[in-house]
């Protein structure tokens, strides 16, 4: 799937005369492992703080899951623990970069009962990437804490994953939540990219 999407994305920004193709670091790395583009082809590496200047955010109530306002990028400069601050509130997000990882929307809060910075996904690999996804998903997370919640949603084809961002690797408690979607991009392209490979190995 991510290979598949990948093409798509290269062979789309390549309608220009230009031959050159603008990425993100995880992008260009993945694509340069893979051998996706001929030798006459040169990548450049985008700013990763402007990945998400186009992104759709919204703020929601928690209880309710009303849209409380809707946000520019300007409001990614909050830390992080504006969710903190606001344990009532969860965050709606989406970006045309989540469709590369087959990723509908992200919906990040504060946990209640375990204080920890929650993300929750539909990540749309099929049913059999299963086992792979929980091994990957065992793998990445770190600490003895880290836990995570991974179902198969029957109706809509898709893994609804749900995890604590405390405990991906490069979390910081002083992150700006720009930041913390761009962790996010970084694990959940990882853990696609990881579940894809294993599953290749195991058939």
């Amino acid at each position: 799937m991510l290979q598949k999407q990948m093409k798509n994305y290269i062979s789309s920004e390549l309608m220009s005369e230009e031959k050159q193709v603008a990425v993100y670091q995880e992008e260009k790395e993945y694509i340069e492992k893979y051998k996706l583009i001929s030798n006459d082809i040169t990548l450049i590496e985008k700013d990763p703080t402007t990945r998400f200047l186009e992104a759709y955010i919204e703020r929601c109530d928690k209880e309710t899951e009303e849209t409380l306002s809707k946000e520019l990028f300007g409001f990614l400069e909050h830390p992080i623990d504006y969710l903190q601050k606001h344990k009532n509130e969860f965050l709606y997000f989406e970006s045309e970069w989540l469709e590369l990882i087959g990723v509908d929307a992200i919906a990040f809060e504060m946990n209640d009962v375990f204080g920890t910075y929650d993300v929750m996904v539909g990540l749309k690999l099929q049913k059999k990437y299963g086992p792979s996804l929980k091994e990957n998903l065992r793998k990445e997370l770190q600490g003895d804490e880290a836990k995570f919640e991974l179902m198969f949603n029957q109706n809509d084809g898709l893994w609804d994953l749900n995890f604590a961002l405390n405990y991906v690797n490069g979390f910081k408690e002083e992150m700006s939540l720009e930041e913390a979607y761009r962790l996010i991009y970084q694990f959940l392209f990882k853990l696609v990219e990881l579940t894809e490979e294993r599953s290749k190995e195991v058939n």
